[in-house]
């Protein structure tokens, strides 16, 4: 539904009921039988099966050069090395392209590189990825090569236009491939290669095996003896790799859980870069307690502010930094953006569901389009990506949020649902209506694009019929996937402590979520949004601690009630005090008291 007037004075429509569905049981006969019984289910609903997927050491990660494209790719930097070469590092605007160059300049400078600096596209004005606009910009800095981090697999005018200038490129991402290549000197996109054991890799991770296999190459040439230095501990970047693999919502699968397991080692020990340190203080995170989720959640959009409000650079120089005072006073910056952003999502969120309201969805969630797409002319164009993801956690369905782009074009940030690939249902409506899409890319679950403003209409009908190919009105039904009921014993500190260090859990590998039915003994809203409860369980033993976020809006059901709920297990700790506590995914009043 394309709107463009302000609506904030409407009621919004309620969110669209979720299902609590329970994972099969799983064989974990397996798995060490010293584990914890419930971790063990936890572990066999996550299709693991062997103890080796339990590892988390280094040397369980796949090898760098078994990656087709690492010797080529890991040849031209060694030469530019050898030779003395200008490097540019050329990365993306959200926190994996952050991350990613930070590493680049980081660990190319470790190794003796003797010229390296970054440059980051402002979305802004020169668009995604190496676009001509970007090497026109960078080639005023003289550079002997050009190494995209985290992007560029699509750029194919970009990468012609620097080669056309005698600069070649190395291009570095993890992004689908197009139907054609960029003609760079070198490629490395584990996308390109199907045999390789770490697929998902987010860009920083991909730096980091390439740094690893040109720290091989340069042993076995002897560069560190002649040089007289030793080698570079390339495990000291692993905090922005694992920040940058979480940020960016790769699948977790095995590389990357021990990648994420490693950097959030270092970080717990105080062995991290200042300005994650820093970033954490100001999110009020302790770092020796820091989770996944505090990357995901905390850490990561204060970093992804700076590239969707100014420029992505303050964010690399905070993590590039090496002074701690340096480094607080540019997590502060990035802090007060992210408070802007915030800000800004606020208002742009209650004008989408004020639009959406006339459809009632909560009454016939056919009667809304199974493809969203919305569009204000007021709407920030860094903030829809957010925006997308709201509406799809909301209505359960994917969505497109447009916001004005240049010479009447605009863009729009794409989120989807499980049982749509979203930039493969773009790639479907470019097909199917030519020269409607102006360009497109992204991953199964994310995705951007640009249209002509007057093309709007009839993207929405052809994104609506699209999606409706692949969804069923069952698939518009939020889900909870749930690991089943725990016993009374089991709610317990030492359960969730171990629910806590079992992980790194994030996507793809989900963290522990589990339901039963309990009495409201006690409710109280928090900022407008958060409900802050006291659950007592069906069993009849004492009342639990409980915190539902973001769901105070939609809550049918008060003190007395019986509800059932989806939650996982958490430790709250405040003032020095540790108690078990309830993180509540979804919670709905129970279809009578329980017998």
């Amino acid at each position: 539904m394309i709107q463009d007037s302000d609506r904030r004075s409407r009621p919004v429509p309620s969110a669209v009921a979720t299902r609590i569905i329970r994972r099969s049981a799983a064989d974990c006969a397996a798995l060490p039988p010293d584990l914890h019984p419930v971790l063990r289910r936890v572990y066999a609903g996550r299709s693991l099966r062997e103890p080796r997927e339990l590892e988390r050491a280094l040397a369980q990660l796949p090898q760098p050069e078994t990656l087709a494209g690492m010797a080529a790719a890991a040849a031209l930097l060694q030469h530019a090395l050898e030779q003395g070469r200008r490097i540019l590092v050329v990365g993306d605007f959200d926190a994996d392209g952050a991350t990613s160059s930070a590493l680049a300049v980081l660990g190319l400078r470790a190794l003796g590189a003797a010229e390296v600096d970054f440059l980051t596209p402002n979305r802004f004005e020169y668009g995604y990825g190496l676009t001509p606009e970007i090497v026109a910009a960078a080639l005023q800095r003289a550079p002997d090569l050009i190494v995209t981090v985290d992007n560029g697999i699509s750029s194919l005018d970009g990468v012609a236009a620097a080669q056309a200038a005698g600069t070649p490129v190395l291009v570095t991402d993890h992004h689908l491939p197009g139907e054609t290549l960029p003609a760079a000197a070198a490629l490395l996109n584990p996308r390109l290669d199907p045999s390789f054991a770490a697929p998902n890799l987010a860009g920083v991770g991909v730096m980091f095996y390439l740094l690893a296999a040109l720290r091989a190459r340069l042993r076995a040439a002897g560069w560190f003896e002649a040089r007289g230095v030793p080698e570079p501990n390339l495990a000291e970047c692993l905090d922005l790799v694992a920040l940058g693999t979480v940020a960016d919502v790769v699948p977790l699968d095995h590389p990357n859980r021990i990648l994420v397991h490693q950097g959030l080692a270092r970080m717990r020990r105080g062995r991290c870069r200042p300005g994650i340190l820093a970033l954490a203080r100001v999110a009020g995170r302790a770092p020796e307690r820091l989770t996944a989720a505090d990357l995901g959640f905390a850490i990561g959009p204060r970093l992804n502010a700076a590239g969707r409000l100014a420029d992505m650079g303050l964010g690399i120089r905070c993590l590039l930094t090496e002074d701690p005072a340096e480094a607080m006073d540019l997590a502060a910056q990035l802090d007060g953006l992210n408070r802007e952003r915030r800000e800004i999502e606020e208002g742009m969120r209650q004008e989408a569901l004020a639009a959406l309201e006339p459809l009632h969805a909560e009454l016939n969630p056919e009667a809304m389009p199974f493809g969203l797409c919305l569009f204000d002319a007021a709407w920030h164009q860094g903030v829809i990506g957010i925006l997308a993801a709201r509406l799809r956690e909301r209505f359960h369905r994917p969505a497109i949020v447009f916001a004005p782009g240049e010479a009447g074009a605009v863009k729009g940030s794409a989120r989807s649902v499980s049982g749509l690939h979203i930039r493969d249902a773009l790639n479907s409506v470019a097909v199917r209506h030519p020269g409607l899409i102006e360009k497109f890319g992204g991953h199964a679950m994310a995705a951007g694009l640009t249209l002509r403003a007057e093309a709007l209409a009839e993207f929405e009908r052809a994104f609506d019929q699209e999606v409706r190919r692949h969804l069923s009105v069952a698939d518009l039904v939020g889900v909870v996937q749930s690991d089943g009921p725990l016993e009374p014993r089991d709610f317990s500190l030492d359960l969730a402590a171990q629910l806590r260090a079992a992980g790194p859990w994030g996507q793809g590998f989900p963290e522990p979520t589990f339901d039963g039915r309990f009495r409201v003994q006690h409710l109280r809203v928090l900022k407008a949004r958060h409900l802050k409860l006291a659950l007592v369980p069906e069993a009849g033993q004492s009342p639990l601690p409980a915190i539902a976020f973001s769901q105070a809006e939609d809550a049918d059901f008060g003190v007395g009630d019986w509800v059932e709920a989806a939650y996982r297990l958490d430790l709250n700790e405040y003032r020095g005090e540790v108690e078990l506590q309830l993180n509540v995914q979804c919670i709905q009043k129970a279809n009578g008291a329980p017998l």
